[in-house]
């Protein structure tokens, strides 16, 4: 079937860089002789029937914006089957003959459901600052997030160093810690605590009072591990077990924000590109993938895996060699 008209949008949390992936989607549609059109605010706007036609020029000088300007929520009426036929005839009725979906594995078990019950083709694009996305390396947004959390922690070290304080600093991730650990290792933090190889309070005020080079600050990088806050009660209990003051620092949602790095930029261009590319080749039920620095087409993630977490524990032995 030929590829004349195709439906963009981003769903779930934004993340840096949709934008540029929601630019390529556009500039490489027209390119190739299709009608684009723009969904706004991921499947709700679906629901609504709020669409929008997206011409070359209407992407201009979005590339460096964060968010997306398609907007983007999660939308759990779009898992009742009652709602998805509605959506399905309407996309019917417009024509429509392809879909990219940037989002997260939410957005993709929507997408899945779609394309399975009679759907158009649809070819995802892993957006999300956890980098929780299975079958990729990498999700778009993950660079910026980190380097915004690692600026942060940077700033908050002169202050540590300033007043001999220790700092818990709380980073975003769910129940994933690819950004904890990548934020704990280049900010040089003393302990970082991820969802996927816990430790006790406890063994964790031991592991600070052990004797090591005189330090008069610290600072400790914890997962959110889907517990937003939980590093309040952490610092409460290791100033009892320690004797020691801890201060905490939540980035929540500065994280999201703000414009995309250049590697995000530059990889959701390219999977901008390609998933329009594979649309046209006649793929589907499929996403953009990156596996050893190369883009690859892979399956969409299979929903009852849940998040991808981390399994290999060398890098946080790394980080106990270079703090201690």
């Amino acid at each position: 079937m030929a590829i004349k008209k195709i439906l963009v949008l981003t769903s779930g949390g934004d993340s840096p860089g949709m934008n540029a992936a929601i630019r390529a989607v556009v500039r490489t549609g027209h390119h190739f002789g299709m009608e684009v059109i723009g969904c706004k605010s991921g499947f709700q706007g679906l629901i609504d029937q709020n669409l929008i036609p997206l011409e070359p020029d209407s992407v201009a000088n979005c590339i460096q914006m964060g968010g997306t300007i398609l907007k983007a929520g999660r939308c759990l009426d779009f898992f009742k089957k009652e709602i998805r036929d509605q959506c399905r005839a309407f996309i019917k009725q417009k024509q429509i003959d392809g879909m990219v979906v940037i989002g997260g594995n939410g957005s993709f078990k929507g997408a899945a459901l779609l394309s399975e019950e009679g759907g158009p083709p649809i070819i995802g694009i892993p957006g999300s600052i956890d980098n929780d996305i299975h079958h990729t390396e990498y999700t778009i947004g993950f660079d910026t997030a980190r380097n915004t959390a690692l600026a942060a922690i940077d700033n908050i070290r002169d202050t540590a160093s300033s007043h001999d304080r220790n700092f818990l600093v709380e980073v975003m991730g769910r129940n994933s810690g690819f950004l904890a650990l990548d934020v704990g290792i280049a900010g040089g933090a003393e302990v970082i605590i991820l969802p996927e190889f816990p430790i006790s309070i406890d063994k964790l005020a031991e592991k600070i009072k052990a004797p090591r080079r005189h330090k008069q600050s610290s600072i400790i990088v914890v997962a959110e591990a889907d517990q937003p806050g939980r590093s309040v009660q952490i610092a409460e209990t290791l100033s009892r077990l320690t004797e020691a003051q801890y201060r905490v620092c939540i980035l929540g949602h500065t994280q999201r924000g703000g414009s995309p790095s250049l590697l995000d930029r530059k990889i959701a261009s390219m999977m901008g590109y390609h998933a329009v590319k594979n649309l046209l080749d006649g793929e589907s039920h499929k996403m953009i993938g990156m596996y050893q620095n190369n883009l690859a087409l892979q399956p969409l993630p299979d929903p009852t895996l849940g998040p991808r977490i981390l399994t290999e524990r060398e890098l946080i032995d790394l980080n106990e060699v270079l703090c201690s």
